[in-house]
């Protein structure tokens, strides 16, 4: 056995090492980057390495089914049996019946593509439905779409239909796999409203956990496990973009916190392959760090690697999904214009419009889809340089629940605390619009709204006969590029002692700006690029058009800011 700091080095309990060595494996000198903490210290818990090898049996008995490896029996590898199999299956706990039950009960799996993380999720799915030892167990492939779900549940069929020492115990059929002898099934589910409807999960297996856009069908799934002794929950994903509000960003940051001991949780146990955002990428030394599989000489293979980084060191876009799919780094949309970090050092100590009564400042408007978000920045220039910025975000009350699914359920809070207006009905009502920007003629001494002809409403209309000074401006490279440049270089300049865009940490702003992604023409032009944005961006494009006329407003003295720059154009 290694010494304490070697396991620790290894990121190895002594129990899960002394299993390894016994049962003939080595040591596996590829260590996850986050891994929690095994449920040592649960009153009762010990290892059983009986349990593990039962799982290591049942996989045995599969059969690959794809490739230069189908037809041959799954060899669980020595890496795939540390930080997975042994830790989950091996810690038990006394029941209240003197029986004995797992202690783990979620098990989270994150790592680069090629490493047979589905693989490994389906023999489980295998193992829960026909050798656990319960008794109609109801096992199932979580996906939002029912042909999502099925790209986990296909294969684990297949490998039940050409696995010799299965035949004759289960019966695979077109949606479900049959365990007669227990009563037990595998099956697809897509909904949660299935979920609702008379199930009691043993066990349940999401695969790209980053493809779920809201908890409703895991949460549904996870609750109704309840009635199960030793229920197992299996999540398996590739990194995802990096947005923070998703169920993978919830689970992924659930399972930081529980490494650095900021939470504790014996139940869940997760483990993380990747890179560390610092690693060279093109360094096939990082690439073993990240790629478990890669290392013990199996799948990815270096081939495979070497020809997506070929790809990656010529085109950026190619980059950020080397970056996330292949070493397992939270990647931005193609191209991240400003970090959040660079956004927070601007927060200031918050933004007061009562300090800002009768002052002068400029404004950006973007009238979004009629049921969508829209979006009003006021600019207030402060003397030493840089800007305060105030927000005005609305949605009608029928968009709430998909912006609700969207993130994570922040924009309750948003609407609770201020930050976002739900106006009645089903589309946006602009009449309330026209009255906040009423208020703010009257309030602030508001010297021009820019907004885009090509969105524009009866509002607009509206607006000028009321009197308010509006300037047209279109949302393309020649008017966005000077002032989204801008913007980025003040973003980059200010300090938490002397933010240069001070917005008092608006969260549903720094939602949209963590969403933000740019599009860029032959001349290096910029503009927001909501296409591509992960999400919406519609205060982030208010602020600029305030911007642009911030700088065209201000006095003849001072100097412009694209004075130095201008403007790119082909």
């Amino acid at each position: 056995m290694p010494g304490k700091r070697e396991l620790a080095r290894l990121k190895l309990s002594p129990e899960v090492a002394w299993y390894l060595l016994d049962r003939g494996y080595e040591l596996p000198d590829c260590p996850p980057r986050w891994k929690t903490p095994e449920p040592r210290e649960v009153a009762g818990a010990y290892f059983d390495p009986a349990r593990v090898d039962r799982v290591i049996d049942a996989f045995g008995r599969l059969r690959h089914t794809q490739g230069k490896w189908a037809g041959r029996p799954i060899t669980l590898r020595a890496w795939q049996v540390a930080h997975l199999i042994g830790p989950t299956y091996g810690w038990v706990r006394p029941t209240a019946d003197g029986r004995t039950a797992r202690i783990i009960q979620t098990q989270y799996l994150d790592i680069p593509r090629k490493n047979a993380k589905t693989t490994i999720g389906g023999g489980q799915c295998i193992y829960l439905t026909c050798a656990d030892g319960e008794q109609g167990a109801q096992v199932f492939a979580l996906a939002t779409r029912k042909d999502q779900a099925r790209l986990c549940f296909d294969p684990v069929r297949l490998l039940a239909l050409h696995a010799p020492d299965l035949k004759g115990h289960v019966k695979p059929l077109k949606d479900k796999i049959l365990h007669p002898r227990s009563g037990s099934s595998f099956s697809v589910m897509s909904s949660a409203g299935d979920a609702m409807h008379g199930t009691s999960p043993h066990a349940a297996f999401v695969d790209e956990v980053h493809l779920h856009k809201t908890r409703d069908l895991i949460e549904a799934v996870e609750t109704g496990t309840g009635a199960r002794e030793q229920p197992l929950i299996m999540y398996a994903t590739t990194a995802d973009a990096g947005s923070p509000f998703s169920p993978y960003a919830e689970i992924r940051e659930y399972t930081e916190k529980l490494c650095r001991g900021v939470l504790v949780d014996p139940t869940f146990y997760g483990v993380v392959f990747a890179a560390e955002r610092e690693d060279d990428p093109f360094d096939p030394a990082t690439w073993l760090k990240a790629n478990p599989g890669l290392a013990a000489g199996d799948s990815p293979t270096m081939e495979s690697m070497e020809k997506a980084a070929a790809k990656a060191r010529q085109n950026p876009v190619e980059l950020a999904s080397f970056l996330r799919l292949r070493l397992g780094v939270r990647t931005r949309q193609e191209t991240k214009y400003i970090s959040l970090e660079e956004w927070d050092r601007n927060a200031g100590m918050g933004v007061d419009p009562k300090t800002l009564k009768g002052r002068a400042c400029f404004g950006g408007l973007d009238l979004a889809a009629t049921s969508d978000l829209s979006a009003l920045c006021l600019l207030f220039p402060e003397e030493e340089g840089g800007y305060q910025a105030l927000w005005r975000l609305w949605t009608p009350e029928a968009n709430m629940q998909r912006l609700r699914d969207r993130t994570a359920g922040a924009a309750d809070v948003w609407v609770r605390d201020g930050w976002l207006t739900v106006t009645d009905g089903d589309v946006m009502d602009y009449g309330h619009i026209r009255a906040a920007v009423q208020a703010d003629m009257d309030y602030f001494d508001l010297r021009e709204i820019a907004y885009d002809p090509w969105n524009a409403t009866q509002l607009v209309t509206d607006l000028l006969a009321d009197g308010v000074p509006l300037a047209e401006m279109r949302q393309g490279y020649r008017s966005m590029s000077p002032p989204l440049k801008e913007l980025a270089r003040l973003v980059r300049q200010g300090s938490p002692k002397r933010p240069m865009v001070r917005h008092g940490g608006n969260p549903a702003m720094r939602w949209q700006v963590d969403n933000l992604a740019v599009a860029t023409d032959p001349s290096d032009n910029v503009k927001p690029d909501k296409r591509h944005s992960a999400d919406k961006i519609d205060g982030v494009v208010a602020l600029i058009m305030a911007l642009d006329r911030a700088v065209h407003g201000a006095p003849a003295e001072a100097p412009s800011a694209y004075e130095d720059r201008g403007l790119e154009v082909v």
